[in-house]
């Protein structure tokens, strides 16, 4: 079966809003192996959306449609599928009677305008909404099945999951399956990355491969459709070790788990801690670090030391190394590393100082530049790297990822555990 979907809104067509909705749907429909092959997005304009809908009504098995549904006068959804159906508007008095309860339990007052939200094209089936006030309904458009869902990311991700995504997987026509695997990379770009794994395709001819770029790692999608599950569960398994054989250290995880979540559990499997010692990256790491849940088994301490004397009073840097080699530098990125160890009392320390723009670069150290110091049981290392992204945002954010990886990479030669992939 094939699907497309549409999001509909003044706020999404024109870029006011970011259109979280649409990626997840295209993710939860190639997962019970339905094939999204369009996206569309429309403004609040009934003749526009009829014409949409008509199109794509003598062109696909599914469409998975988004927003319009509220009760206020651009919410043009219902009325545009009942014109494009050709049918007329019904008020259901089982969703009137629902929208009313919500009401009362909240000890709100009922509008006249909350009532339209009862009202839907004659012929189409009503899909309650667990979390808010507007329904959702399912209505048959030339050969397509049409799923009317709310905007609000919330309502429409429960709704998709407890009503559609049900319903879709009885249709007839949808047998297949639709295995995936996400690799997290990080240290290569996006082409270097298509580079490393060129010969998949003729290689592994049953498998779907997608590059996804979540700055600043790289993640690899393998795709497997059919209808034998313990078939495309073995060839995505093959598919799996020759790309990590490909990958080689670049790999972070075969979940798609994010460098912060690796780390945090090689940490744990070693009974080891971490403090961490920012200056220029203003407390990110630390910052990704604790959004893992349970994060206080392995960190203990964090310290934004911004400043050259913030670094000498907190930390103990000597003020003679940051006259001799200044703040971005690796002995002084050594000297912060040691020091935030030692205040905390853990297996290692972790800093990071440099030049994130877009002011402040010289000729001997560029915006880019971020030296990042390490402190171990065996030793302190210091390392320094030149990035080029001329966002302060992004710099802040690759110094941070690339000082996470000095640090899984220790922990993997630790020898105490194996990589978790």
């Amino acid at each position: 079966m094939i699907a497309e979907i549409l999001a509909t809104g003044d706020e999404i067509r024109s870029g006011a809003l970011i259109d979280s909705n649409t990626a997840h749907i295209a993710q939860e429909l190639e997962a019970i192996g339905v094939k999204v092959i369009r996206h569309s997005s429309v403004g609040d304009d009934v003749e526009i959306l009829v014409s949409v809908l008509n199109e794509i009504g003598c062109r696909v098995d599914i469409c998975v449609v988004t927003g319009g549904l509220g009760p206020t006068t651009d919410d043009l959804t219902t009325a545009a599928a009942s014109k494009a159906a050709g049918v007329e508007l019904l008020l259901d008095h089982t969703a009137l009677a629902a929208i009313k309860n919500i009401f009362k339990k909240r000890n709100r007052p009922l509008s006249d305008s909350n009532i339209k939200q009862a009202i839907f094209p004659i012929g189409a089936t009503r899909m309650d909404n667990p979390v808010g006030t507007a329904p959702g309904f399912m209505l048959k458009i030339d050969k397509c099945y049409f799923f009317f869902l709310p905007g609000v990311p919330a309502e429409m991700r429960a709704m998709l999951s407890d009503k559609v995504i049900p319903i879709i997987n009885k249709f007839p026509g949808n047998r297949k399956v639709c295995f995936t695997n996400t690799i997290s990379t990080f240290g290569l770009t996006e082409s270097a990355t298509g580079e490393r794994i060129a010969g998949l395709a003729k290689e592994f001819p049953g498998i779907k491969l997608g590059l996804r770029a979540k700055f600043p790692e790289i993640h690899i999608k393998l795709y497997a459709y059919g209808d034998d599950p313990i078939g495309l569960e073995e060839l995505l398994s093959k598919t799996s070790d020759w790309v990590l054989e490909k990958m080689g250290k670049s790999v972070l995880s075969v979940t798609g788990d994010s460098m912060a979540s690796v780390i945090g559990d090689l940490l744990r499997r070693q009974k080891s801690s971490i403090a961490v010692a920012e200056s220029c990256t203003g407390g990110l790491v630390a910052h990704w670090l604790t959004n893992s849940p349970g994060a206080s088994d392995y960190f203990i301490f964090s310290g934004v030391t911004y400043s050259d004397k913030a670094k000498i009073d907190l930390l103990g840097v000597l003020s003679e190394t940051i006259e001799r080699f200044g703040a971005v530098h690796e002995e002084t990125a050594k000297e912060m590393a040691k020091g935030v160890r030692r205040i905390a009392g853990t297996t290692y320390g972790l800093s990071i100082s440099g030049i994130a723009g877009p002011d402040g670069g010289t000729e001997a150290k560029p915006v880019g530049t971020v030296c990042i110091g390490l402190a171990a049981p065996n030793g302190v290392e210091g390392r320094r790297f030149n990035f080029s992204f001329e966002k302060r945002s992004m710099n802040k954010v690759i110094f941070a990822e690339t000082a996470l990886d000095l640090l899984r990479i220790k922990l993997l030669k630790a020898g105490q555990t194996e990589a978790i992939f």
